[in-house]
């Protein structure tokens, strides 16, 4: 975050005529911490926390924040992806290769792969990427074919770096995927992981405009539409959303949503367009995305009322869209302090997708916010604390 989120908080304020216990009080926000960030005694805070300061004063958040990304992985997690990196930047060597790829050998290790991203199954990726990157870089010299196959792995590494918080990496993959896209489609669902990159790095302004750049490029005539262009639209209608609510735009993250529930429901039900699990998309994803916006608003009450009408456990336990949304749930669960019923909702996160919650900064924080609460841990506590690295 910028070192300048006190100057721009102190003049906001005065703009506003808001003494610094006033704006504590609407915004919900501590006054030693905004007596801190206003004297520069901290130059930072977290993104949910700016956003109840911006929603108080009545500003976009992008007015106190030039941006706020989550926290990279650390070094051992950067070290353990590092072949990843590697290949992702080496030089295809077509010549003394032992053994040159070929179209089918490549298209079948990357549909074996696919199972592997869907079901955040980090281990085997990081042994079996490293090679099929190389193979599907080197393919290009040898089979114009393979440039749709290595655009398809680009993005899926793309999202998996992401995932996993290596940004940069995350980038690179992504930029080289919408290079090879094979049409409007493929590179608008790039885009769309592209976008989730920029959310997570905190860039909100870009994540907003690149979203609906897209979306009213790939805006689709609803009579004839496909399964894939309504995915892909609705998808970017999503990121637009996220993009707003996290900027205190509320009206604005309203608009893309309800176009985004009309994309849902031209489909129907949940679909995966040609079978691309990242593309998975209907009604009960626009629901969930729904409860997401209502956290981010910090309204944890309406959080649970939506989340009990949606029928998440129809979804798959890897599904990212779950999980995230069970973290919602134990997030609104824990600000209600329902501290039991949240442990429940992590231990069906983890029973589901053991190797995907330890990746997820927003599980630490809502595990802090647990342990700070607690005089006793129970041992369940103590082993997801354990789990995503929390001290306790």
């Amino acid at each position: 975050m910028s070192a300048n989120l006190g100057e721009r908080l102190r003049e906001t304020r005065k703009r506003r005529g808001l003494s610094q216990r006033e704006l504590s009080d609407q915004s919900g926000v501590s006054l030693s911490l905004i007596r801190k960030l206003e004297q520069g005694e901290r130059n930072d805070t977290r993104l949910e926390t700016a956003r109840q300061l911006a929603s108080a004063l009545k500003v976009p958040t992008t007015r106190l924040i030039a941006e706020h990304a989550e926290v990279a992985a650390d070094e051992d997690e950067v070290n353990r992806w590092a072949p990843v990196h590697a290949a992702l930047a080496a030089s295809p060597e077509v010549d003394g290769a032992s053994e040159a790829p070929t179209y089918d050998g490549v298209r079948e290790a990357l549909e074996a792969a696919v199972p592997l991203f869907a079901g955040d199954r980090f281990a085997e990726l990081g042994t079996a990427l490293p090679p099929l990157l190389r193979d599907a870089e080197m393919l290009i010299e040898l089979d114009p074919r393979g440039r749709p196959l290595r655009a398809r792995l680009l993005e899926l590494t793309g999202w998996l770096m992401t995932q996993t918080r290596q940004f940069d990496a995350a980038e690179m993959a992504l930029e080289r995927a919408l290079d090879d896209a094979a049409d409007r489609i493929q590179g608008a669902a790039t885009v769309n992981t592209q976008c989730w990159l920029l959310l997570r790095r905190g860039k909100l302004a870009e994540a907003r405009e690149l979203a609906a750049h897209w979306a009213d490029e790939v805006e689709p005539r609803m009579s004839r539409a496909t399964p894939a262009e309504l995915s892909t639209w609705g998808w970017l209608l999503l990121r637009l959303s996220a993009a707003a609510i996290r900027d205190n735009r509320p009206g604005e993250a309203e608009d893309a949503l309800r176009l985004a529930y009309s994309a849902a429901v031209a489909l129907g039900r949940e679909c995966t367009p040609e079978g691309d699990f990242l593309r998975a998309f209907g009604p009960v994803t626009v629901a969930l995305k729904r409860t997401e916006n209502a956290m981010v608003a910090g309204r944890p009450d309406k959080v649970l009322t939506l989340a009990s009408s949606i029928s998440a456990d129809s979804l798959k336990p890897s599904s990212n869209n779950r999980n995230r949304h069970l973290l919602d749930v134990a997030s609104a669960q824990t600000h209600l302090r329902q501290y039991a019923e949240a442990v429940d909702t992590f231990q069906k996160i983890r029973a589901g997708s053991p190797q995907w919650l330890p990746n997820q900064r927003y599980a630490k924080d809502i595990l802090g916010r647990i342990v700070t609460k607690r005089r006793t841990l129970t041992p369940e506590m103590r082993e997801l604390a354990d789990l995503v690295s929390l001290p306790v």
